[in-house]
């Protein structure tokens, strides 16, 4: 067993220690009425012994008793249970919590280089199944250990003999289920893992239907499914095997201890040496007593997999976490001036992009950037807004640089608008309000109408009220794109970052929208990515990238006089050959 991840999972048992502290006692208490009731009843049997010789006064007083053992041991079982659910409970809580402020503390690196559907799981099927762990745990294994120590005092209360073959046979199941569990892990883990790796198969098939069904690949998709579910059906099937064995085994070795007790005992009472209702009662005892053996054999087989999982969650947790400056800066009245010298950046230490990047931009100017596919246009976007962080050099914005500022705050400097759009649950106003959460009414509206989605929103049932589900619903990806840039329009930034921005809007909303970002635009320093080279014409400096580096840099007209690289790049758009 995995007992450095069992202890830092009960470190999470701190902040509800006194459910803890309940639960122990309402066990004990359970276990003292539980224990105390077959003494009862072999005492009441005693009293039924012998032809016209029963004392019913005694028979009646021993039933009454009787009952009410039995009654108090359900109710501080019933405690017991209430405490218990709401320990486990609250650790998942806490767990689950914790995992999702990691997640959203995570460097990008890590998000992007791990699965959705694996880092899913690890949130929702890995911590379930910690819950369950942990119930057993709490539940089983404490009142069994109680069930043990109380039935060995009542037992060597009755007989010492008799106790002592209970004693020295019983913890063989024990130790046969620690064997079995030790080698169980293993398997437990791959199945985890290849859990992970099934999930997150289903999220990205499920989530790209549309590019699956154009390409017809819905045979090869079945096939790849099926290989990784046969991979997690051959383990599943181990790991479960395995576990199956612990109970069938511990309870051959408890058969075995209570046919000894019932040979020895009825000898015993052959001989004088001991009453019926006394072996009734140890029998039920000797009963008892292997019971926990089981559960706790049980609860390992749990616990095997509530670990695994944990360690699965842990990892996680360990993987370091965005770290900012001690003493954050902020720019008093932002102006956009912008300054890189020297900067050096690649996602794969092995393979370089960006180097010795140097580039000016001064305030209210428009930057267009320019290249082919995997020339870095997207990696400066990301260092500009510091999802990922330079290796060498700086970005300064007047006169600060970006890492003397918190990530919040320097990305609050900037408006974006990407060519993949990203909508929420809920209405159309608090999509379009997400980075303003205290907008008006006026506002919102006035933001809709100047990205011209006004129209479009006040024709849906609901209007601004109109519930979309994730990512947008049943909105056309024009409709979407709309929604994204009145989000912009309504927060005003000091500087923009429009990545083709209008890129899946029909061409006369894209003129309209193209006239409400220019007057957006006006004093307020904007990047630009495009592919499109003829929206850039009005670009104060254009900078033409290729391979990581700045390779041109001017205004439309310079460069084409240049007859360069963004020269053949522009007329090459019109090349109808």
């Amino acid at each position: 067993m995995d007992t450095k991840t069992l202890k830092r999972l009960l470190v999470f048992c701190k902040p509800y220690l006194k459910y803890l502290y309940f639960a122990l006692l309402f066990s004990a208490l359970n276990i003292i009425f539980t224990l105390l009731t077959p003494i009862l009843i072999g005492q009441g049997v005693d009293l039924l012994v012998g032809k016209n010789d029963v004392n019913f006064y005694l028979l009646k007083t021993k039933i009454i008793l009787i009952l009410v053992s039995v009654i108090l041991a359900s109710l501080f079982q019933w405690g017991l249970v209430r405490m218990t659910n709401t320990l486990t409970y609250s650790i998942t809580k806490d767990l689950r919590n914790r995992l999702f402020q990691q997640y959203s503390s995570l460097n990008l690196k890590y998000i992007d280089s791990n699965r959705q559907g694996d880092l899913m799981s690890r949130m929702i099927n890995d911590i379930d199944l910690i819950g369950d762990g942990l119930l057993q745990g709490f539940t089983n294994l404490f009142g069994g250990i109680m069930t043990i120590i109380g039935t060995i005092g009542f037992m060597i209360y009755i007989s010492l003999p008799i106790a002592s073959i209970v004693i020295v046979l019983t913890p063989l199941s024990l130790v046969v289920a620690s064997i079995i569990a030790s080698k169980t892990y293993r398997y437990f883990q791959e199945q985890l893992s290849l859990r992970g790796e099934l999930g997150g198969y289903v999220e990205e098939m499920i989530g790209h239907q549309r590019i699956i069904k154009a390409f017809s690949y819905e045979d090869e998709n079945i096939e790849k499914f099926k290989e990784i579910n046969q991979r997690v059906h051959i383990s599943g099937v181990k790991s479960q095997f395995l576990g199956a064995l612990v109970n069938p085994s511990t309870r051959v070795v408890n058969n075995i201890v209570y046919a000894s007790v019932c040979v020895f005992g009825a000898l015993q009472v052959v001989s004088g040496n001991f009453s019926v209702g006394a072996l009734s009662s140890f029998l039920t005892y000797a009963n008892q007593y292997t019971k926990p053996f089981n559960e706790i054999s049980n609860v390992f087989a749990e616990l095997q997999t509530a670990l695994a999982c944990a360690s699965r969650v842990f990892n996680v947790l360990d993987e370091p976490v965005i770290q900012e400056t001690d003493n954050p800066k902020i720019i008093e009245d932002p102006q956009g001036n912008i300054d890189i010298n020297h900067v050096y950046f690649s996602y794969d230490e092995n393979q370089k992009l960006i180097e010795d990047f140097n580039l000016s931009v001064k305030s209210g100017q428009m930057v267009a950037i320019v290249g082919p596919t995997g020339c870095g246009k997207t990696t400066f976007i990301n260092l500009l807004m510091r999802f990922y962080d330079p290796l060498q050099g700086e970005i300064n914005i007047d006169g600060v640089n970006t890492l003397d500022m918190t990530r919040d705050y320097l990305r609050s400097l900037y408006g974006m608008v990407l060519q993949d759009t990203w909508l929420f649950s809920g209405t159309i106003r608090e999509n379009i309000a997400y980075g303003k959460k205290d907008a008006s009414e006026e506002e919102i509206i006035k933001a809709a109408k100047n990205a011209h989605a006004h129209k479009f929103i006040m024709q849906l049932k609901d209007g601004y009220d109109t519930y979309i589900g994730e990512d947008g619903g049943n909105l056309s990806q024009g409709q979407k794109q709309l929604l994204c840039i009145a989000r912009i329009m309504l927060v005003k930034p000091p500087m923009l970052i429009l990545d083709e921005a209008t890129s899946s809007i029909d061409t006369r909303t894209e003129r309209q929208i193209q006239d409400a970002f220019d007057i957006m635009m006006q004093g307020r320093t904007t990047f630009v990515v495009a592919h499109r080279l003829s929206t850039i014409k009005k670009a104060d400096i254009i900078i033409v990238m290729k391979d990581g580096h700045i390779i041109e840099q001017g205004n439309h007209q310079e460069l084409l006089e240049k007859q360069g690289f963004y020269h053949h790049l522009y007329y090459s758009q019109f090349d109808v050959n």
